[in-house]
């Protein structure tokens, strides 16, 4: 008597999930409304990966702008402090600060000066004027700034998908849980039924020990469910970038029904990621080009002032020094055409890379093709199946009432029907999220 009551206290739990007083119990539990629009939203301002993303182009950004030291002066200001009895240097320094007189010629001054002091001042300049390698150095920086864009725009493209697929992951489970509900409702009363003709010596303790057995089955299935909602739940939020703990509630939204996909689908040579590596490409060229390059002569411009004096905050005497110096490293050693071979291998390894990358991608479209045919006609299969298997439950409902079939038969027909409807639920999932992926694949960037 106190188990029927304990199974009739879970019925009730169970018509208050069907009716919606379930979605209330939730709200209890810190329990939120979403939208997949409203999912996405936050993904793309909040995810991790993509704030990452951002920092990375962010990076190539401030690496290029290093590069503008090519074209820009340099200046170095220093004061130095220096102290010698070296005869060269001793006499150096007070020719420096203007301070020579007839004495200091006199050769034993000359060969055994005294310590001698000289505090020096110094600006210097530095004014690149024509160095080749280093312009396509700078042009090669400048494409992987774009390397970088394409790939955070790859990174946001894949971070939908996933929410995406996250979402009607969550879904997906609120189904289950649907699907459990009514079901354990249907064990719930075969067992009901099943007890009541037992007390009355009409059906045998076995078939009243399969209906309980069948009921603690289907409840505790509903209740791995539920957890399972809680973790589609704090996988939704961390993608989202929000605080674990959240259940987020989806609603009964309507299926609509997949747009045909055309199973000759090809993937387009703008995709962000395939630019990405493209650009990455054309970088390894302007690479090889500036390691050329090397080989001319560089123009550079430079100049100096300096205050010398033989006290600390003097300056008394100053002096200045311009000029243009045009070098022209001739040969080190084969280093540079050794550079050139390695950057001309990495270039060929990228294009590889690409060519791989494209047949791989084609391969996958292909394959999603053909996995999102076969998901529609196992979702036009189940939902006939699920119709007649309804059928024959109700029919053989009636048949065990009057006593004309066992309790095992209208438990398999329960379990055949749940099964059903698990397996029409879980074939438009992998539509949608099959149709999701194509999306992903076929994508086209808009990055210039």
């Amino acid at each position: 008597m106190n188990s029927t009551k304990h199974f009739l206290k879970l019925l009730v739990l169970a018509a208050l999930a069907n009716t919606g007083l379930f979605s209330a119990a939730l709200a209890q539990q810190n329990a939120k409304n979403i939208s997949l629009s409203e999912a996405i939203t936050a993904t793309l301002a909040n995810n991790s990966n993509i704030q990452q993303a951002g920092l990375d182009r962010n990076i190539a950004a401030a690496n290029y702008r290093q590069t503008e030291a090519i074209f820009l002066p340099q200046a170095d200001l220093s004061y130095t402090a220096m102290s010698t009895n070296n005869p060269l240097n001793a006499f150096g320094f007070k020719l420096q600060q203007g301070s020579i007189t007839q004495n200091d010629f006199n050769p034993a001054l000359l060969n055994h000066p005294s310590a001698t002091p000289d505090y020096m001042a110094q600006l210097e300049l530095k004014q690149p004027l024509l160095n080749v390698d280093m312009l396509y150095m700078r042009k090669g920086a400048q494409k992987q700034t774009e390397v970088y864009e394409y790939k955070a725009q790859r990174t946001r493209e894949y971070m939908t998908f996933e929410t995406t697929k996250a979402y009607l992951q969550l879904q997906q489970t609120y189904q289950a849980v649907k699907v459990l509900t009514e079901a354990y409702q249907t064990a719930k009363l075969v067992y009901k039924y099943t007890n009541d003709h037992f007390k009355q010596g009409l059906i045998q303790k076995s078939d009243l020990l399969n209906a309980q057995v069948h009921v603690t089955s289907v409840q505790s299935n509903l209740a791995k469910a539920q957890s399972n909602i809680r973790n589609a739940s704090d996988y939704l939020s961390l993608l989202m970038g929000q605080p674990m703990g959240t259940i987020y509630m989806t609603g009964d939204e309507p299926q609509s029904s997949l747009p045909v996909t055309d199973s000759t689908q090809k993937v387009f040579a703008n995709r962000s990621d395939f630019m990405a590596m493209q650009k990455a490409i054309d970088a390894s060229d302007l690479m090889i080009k500036s390691s050329q390059m090397s080989y001319l002569p560089k123009l550079n411009a430079f100049g100096n002032y300096q205050y010398n004096d033989s006290r600390l905050t003097g300056f008394g005497a100053n002096a200045y020094l311009v000029g243009i110096r045009l070098s022209w490293n001739l040969f080190n050693g084969n280093k540079t055409k050794h550079v050139i071979s390695a950057q001309k291998l990495e270039r060929q390894k990228l294009a590889m890379q690409l060519a791989q990358q494209k047949d791989q991608s084609q391969l996958e479209l292909d394959k999603a093709c053909r996995d999102l045919s076969d998901a529609r006609f196992e979702i036009v299969r189940d939902q006939a199946a699920i119709d007649q298997s309804a059928e024959a439950l109700r029919i053989l409902q009636n048949r065990y009432q009057q006593g004309l079939v066992n309790t095992t038969d209208v438990l398999t027909a329960n379990t055949q029907l749940s099964q059903l409807k698990f397996s029409l639920a879980q074939a438009q999932f992998t539509a949608r999220v099959t149709r999701a992926y194509i999306e992903l694949l076929t994508s086209t960037t808009t990055t210039k």
